[in-house]
């Protein structure tokens, strides 16, 4: 007996090992931050880690659904367009992560139907049991099994099952997750339990009723978390954890109070200190670990430290949702702290600073001009549609105009040109054709390559090399790069480049292009004409990482603070960071 459990715990050594973080009470308790931490922690702990997302809505992807239903769309080197939790956890754990990461219930249905249709079933019923659930098992099993961070195979796989333990939408992916369990064998899954633990401001007592009633939902439907994290308002006290403890069959000490922090940084901090890791070492039955998270400590620190504030205007149509620039927030963050200085975001509503505003609304129109003249640089995010465009146009304009640093991304490139177009060359009725397909002087077209009808995974879409044209330029500066970037892309109209030539010729400069010469990648204004203005047909904020910031976006708030020529001359008290060929 003892030879078969040392050959028992031996097997189980050497298995994939997997976390499994799933919520309850409520959604948008953070169950994407704790499942990132706790993949920082591990691999800080020297485990090759890798995240699965389980998302339970019907949709294949995200690629069609709206910023302000479900936050942004994040875009991964093989072209997937995912649940902006995998953006966490490439910045978290600093992962490539791939489409195949972010499980659907439209993915694995659709997997099922294909195989039905073949007749590999041979003729059975196909029911939600067993073949969805053995569908979504050996999904997992696959994918646990790709590298995701170089060359070397995962040791650990995150998953993290989207929504709230209870939904009806979510039953097959819990039932599959049961069974799991199971099929990989005793001491391979340890289930963290993100919940909801308020305090009542009358009585400022905290209640564990909640917690418990979602644990005792989990349970009931097989499956026993070893750890909970219970998300408050502030500390736990003992006595509310000894309750849960008592109620949710939960060792004392592996309840975990995720209070509220000053900065996102300081998130594994908290868990480690808390003793999660041999906690979760301990499930998994491997060896107790001491993470090195020094260099978390010391930039979350830095954070909270910093005094001197730089304020970035961002130019929007989705500004009543912040989680819809969330990467594009991350990267404005991720240059700030890097140069030394404390974010300020300053939200200005696209359609607030065009002319009609001020028709319909004076007072909104005067409030949006001001938030943009206080800002010291300018941020014009990608987007699609035509709605709030000319604002961003006006936005480009002032910056071009009065030398305010200026960043384009994507559809904010295109803008900048349609500007540049108008009010430099002349070429008045300059437009999109997304915008106006029977436009006489389109400035942006078409991209031909992809269907104009078919939304879903359609577009110019992944990792692609950009070209630069020179390395006399702001550009290859702050990539360090002579010749090849790469960075991701989500677009379908690019600029038109019979247009290149007069553009170039009334001096705005085409500074990096795609490998056959007729895409246009990055625009610049020289130097000696303008501080920093810059524009990139691809979205770098998507490869930005914590003391890894995205070039562009450094060079943004290093012009910003009047520091852009001392880093790019190597003399900036702020050390450069080598760019590697994967962009960041």
């Amino acid at each position: 007996e003892g030879a078969a459990r040392s050959l028992d715990s031996r097997a189980a050594a050497a298995a994939m090992k997997y976390i499994l973080v799933t919520g309850g009470v409520v959604s948008g308790l953070g169950k994407g931050v704790t499942a990132s931490s706790v993949g920082a922690l591990m691999k800080a702990c020297g485990y090759n880690v890798t995240s699965i997302k389980i998302d339970p809505y019907l949709n294949t992807d995200a690629g069609t659904m709206s910023p302000f239903e479900h936050g942004e769309v994040f875009v991964l080197d093989d072209g997937g367009e995912a649940d902006l939790d995998l953006g966490n956890y490439e910045r978290f754990i600093d992962l490539t992560l791939t489409k195949d990461n972010n499980i659907t219930t439209g993915k694995i249905y659709q997997a099922v139907i294909e195989k039905e249709r073949r007749g590999d079933y041979l003729g059975k019923t196909v029911q939600v049991v067993p073949h969805i659930t053995d569908a979504i098992q050996d999904w997992i099993e696959r994918v646990s099994k790709v590298p995701v961070a170089g060359d070397t195979a995962p040791d650990l796989t995150v998953i993290e099952l989207g929504g709230t333990v209870g939904d009806i939408e979510s039953m097959p992916f819990v039932e599959a997750l049961r069974q799991f369990q199971f099929r990989i064998g005793e001491g391979n899954l340890c289930n963290i339990h993100v919940s909801l633990v308020p305090t009542l401001g009358v009585v400022g007592e905290q209640k564990t009723k909640p917690t418990q009633h979602s644990v005792r939902e989990l349970r009931a439907l097989g499956l026993n978390p070893h750890l909970l994290a219970c998300r408050s308002q502030d500390p736990l006290d003992d006595s509310t954890k000894a309750k849960l403890a008592s109620f949710c069959q939960v060792a004392p000490e592996h309840i975990l109070t995720l209070h509220d922090v000053s900065n996102i940084w300081h998130v594994p901090l908290v868990i480690e200190k808390q003793g999660a890791v041999n906690a979760i070492l301990t499930a998994l039955r491997l060896p107790a670990a001491t993470p090195d998270m020094t260099q978390w400590q010391l930039r979350a620190e830095r954070l909270d430290t910093l005094t001197k504030k730089v304020g970035i205007a961002v130019v929007g149509k989705y500004t009543g949702l912040s989680d819809s620039y969330l990467s594009i927030l991350k990267a404005l963050l991720h240059a700030a702290v890097a140069a030394g200085h404390k974010l300020d975001l300053i939200w200005v509503a696209a359609e607030e600073l065009q002319p009609e505003q001020e028709r319909k609304d004076a007072r909104t129109y005067e409030e949006a001009w001001a938030r943009l003249k206080r800002a010291d640089g300018i941020l014009v995010p990608g987007g699609f549609g035509d709605r709030g465009v000319e604002g961003k146009i006006l936005a480009a304009k002032y910056a071009r105009e009065h030398l305010i640093p200026y960043l384009g991304i994507c559809l904010g490139m295109q803008l900048a040109v349609i500007e540049y177009a108008r009010n430099v060359v002349g070429l008045k009725e300059a437009n999109s054709a997304e915008f106006d397909p029977a436009c006489k002087c389109p400035a942006v077209v078409f991209m031909p390559e992809v269907s104009k009808t078919h939304l879903g995974g359609t577009m110019r879409l992944g990792a692609r090399d950009t070209l630069l044209q020179t390395v006399d330029c702001i550009t290859a500066r702050l990539y360090q790069a002579e010749k090849r970037i790469n960075e991701r892309h989500r677009h379908r109209y690019e600029v038109n480049p019979e247009m290149v030539d007069q553009l170039e010729e009334a001096g705005l400069r085409f500074v990096g292009k795609d490998e056959t010469g007729r895409r246009m990648e990055i625009i610049e204004l020289p130097g000696l004409v303008h501080p920093y203005f810059v524009g990139v047909q691809y979205h770098p904020e998507f490869k930005s990482r914590p003391g890894k910031p995205s070039p562009v976006f450094l060079g943004l708030i290093m012009a910003a603070t009047n520091q852009l020529d001392l880093y790019t001359s190597g003399a900036s008290p702020y050390k450069k960071q080598k760019v590697s060929q994967n962009g960041h």
